[in-house]
């Protein structure tokens, strides 16, 4: 079977708990499977990139397995573009799509995450046409 037509795995970076809980459900209601974690660390950890280098090959299946991660820009110890620039330079994670969210409309701040490598900036909150929008560009439809 094709990995596009497996279950598409997302990861969701969110310090809010309500965000974290609406961006899942949006998620899985596009019948994705959802992994949430509340802060940059926790994502780099999940992902195998934690300053611990002694990755296990249990925390590189995960990690292989994400297809897509979508993280809110302002959290506090690590915002999500610094979670973006740390995934962007990992040579297992850089080609997995990274999408941040924010609740604020900065056109440089939008601009430097897309330039760093960025697959999308979105506004919060989030509906379900965004999910719709964002599965579509990850399965290249």
């Amino acid at each position: 079977m094709d990995a596009k037509e497996e279950q598409v795995h997302v990861l969701a970076v969110d310090d809010n708990l309500i965000d974290r809980t609406i961006v899942e459900k949006l998620l899985k209601n596009s019948s994705c499977k959802v992994t949430t974690v509340e802060n940059g660390r926790r994502a780099l950890e999940y992902l195998g990139l934690g300053d611990d280098q002694n990755i296990s090959s249990d925390d590189n299946a995960a990690a292989s397995k994400v297809n897509m991660i979508i993280t809110d820009y302002c959290m506090p110890g690590m915002t999500g573009y610094e979670l973006l620039k740390k995934i962007k330079e990992s040579s297992v994670m850089k080609d997995v799509p990274v999408v941040i969210m924010s609740s604020e409309n900065v056109p440089t701040r939008i601009n430097k995450c897309l330039e760093e490598g960025a697959e999308m900036f979105m506004l919060k909150p989030l509906k379900h046409s965004d999910m719709k929008k964002l599965k579509c560009q990850l399965l290249q439809c």
